[in-house]
């Protein structure tokens, strides 16, 4: 993450950048004797929390929610720490789902989730711990647990104005566009870019486009937020008609499939595609990879399609955390800071609410950000 630094000098770097989370870390009530479970990003940002949570007494098991992302660095350096870790960087789809059933197995009485993987499994079975209460920081993730009905209360802490106005509406675009800088050595100058998508994460990833020279078109199915983008003032445009128009196309839908083999073979040559979605699936990776590929620089691969060129970053998965850093310090402080506040009050009032979906509610996370 931090070009020419060991991974002592880094973790100390990034604790220092990161003081709303270190005061939250104080305030955390004594962990002893809790069992907390997470499947989420295993970067270096994350070295601090989960330390932090380990120093106020809590046995930790650590799993990924994108294999992708996971950096084996931190892997060691938290296996060193004492935590529990199955994770690797690039694990098969039956490893990956063998993960969540020993996190399971290791019982957990809290999970901490970005995706929802560790509630699927619980739902599937046949490892069903004494889980007392979770959280959630990923829209798709919340859709997956509201279908599951999960008998234990689970706190969403992705629908915060804190959350959705800081990392999804601006962080993410941020990133990924620097993140795409860096890797293709292009700026974004007479290049039309279409975002599929208008979510918060999808307004930030337009709105940054623009700031950086692109003309933006917009593509989204639903209604109300279709008007949204045009109020905004982005070309409104039908994604199978339209895509081949298009010199980049990001995805930020969290739906799977949204750019299909039909849509991929309408691209333009020479297009780019990437998705800034929390799972590989909305590109269809396995219909590119039955043509020729070649990885021409780290991350981007030229894809000889229909007689054209695609190129494809990061290989459909999270561009701006697999290619890049992801959020800056200072923003995903306020994250993290947020994310310590939930365990506090998940582990003391949080497991007294009825099982279900719940918003994290103010009281809780107002004090990361006074």
């Amino acid at each position: 993450m931090i070009e020419g630094a060991d991974d002592a000098q880094q973790a100390e770097w990034i604790r220092r950048q990161m003081p709303r989370l270190g005061a939250a870390l104080i305030r955390l009530p004594s962990l002893e004797g809790r069992r907390i479970a997470f499947s989420m990003h295993l970067d270096p940002k994350m070295i601090p929390f989960v330390e932090g949570v380990m120093s106020r007494g809590a046995e930790v098991f650590l799993t990924t929610c994108n294999p992708d992302t996971v950096r084996e660095a931190v892997v060691a350096h938290l296996k060193r720490r004492g935590a529990q870790v199955r994770a690797e960087a690039g694990m098969s789809q039956a490893e990956y789902a063998a993960s969540a059933q020993a996190a399971l197995e290791w019982g957990p009485d809290h999970l901490c989730e970005m995706g929802g993987d560790l509630s699927a499994a619980f739902q599937r079975g046949p490892y069903r711990p004494d889980v007392r209460a979770g959280l959630e920081a990923t829209g798709s993730g919340v859709s997956r647990i509201e279908a599951i009905e999960p008998p234990y209360p689970v706190f969403n802490w992705d629908d915060l104005p804190v959350k959705e106005g800081l990392h999804n509406r601006y962080m993410v675009g941020l990133s990924a566009w620097h993140t795409f800088f860096r890797r293709t050595g292009l700026t974004l100058h007479e290049k039309r870019v279409l975002v599929v998508g208008y979510g918060d994460v999808g307004a930030g990833v337009a709105q940054s486009a623009r700031a950086y020279g692109a003309h933006v078109m917009v593509a989204e199915r639903d209604g109300a937020r279709r008007l949204l983008a045009g109020y905004a003032g982005w070309e409104l445009v039908d994604l199978d008609g339209d895509i081949g128009r298009a010199d980049v196309v990001v995805t930020a839908t969290g739906a799977p499939d949204v750019i299909s083999a039909p849509r991929l073979e309408r691209m333009k040559d020479g297009a780019f595609v990437f998705n800034v979605g929390h799972r590989s699936e909305e590109i269809d990776v396995a219909y590119l990879r039955r043509h020729p590929t070649t990885e021409i620089i780290p991350f981007v691969e030229e894809i000889a399609l229909a007689g054209k060129r695609v190129y494809l970053l990061a290989a459909g998965s999270m561009f701006n955390l697999v290619a890049g850093p992801g959020d800056s310090l200072n923003a995903f402080d306020v994250t993290l800071a947020v994310f310590a506040e939930a365990i506090g009050f998940l582990v003391t009032e949080g497991v007294h609410y009825p099982a279900g979906l719940h918003v994290l509610p103010e009281f809780v996370w107002r004090a990361a950000v006074s």
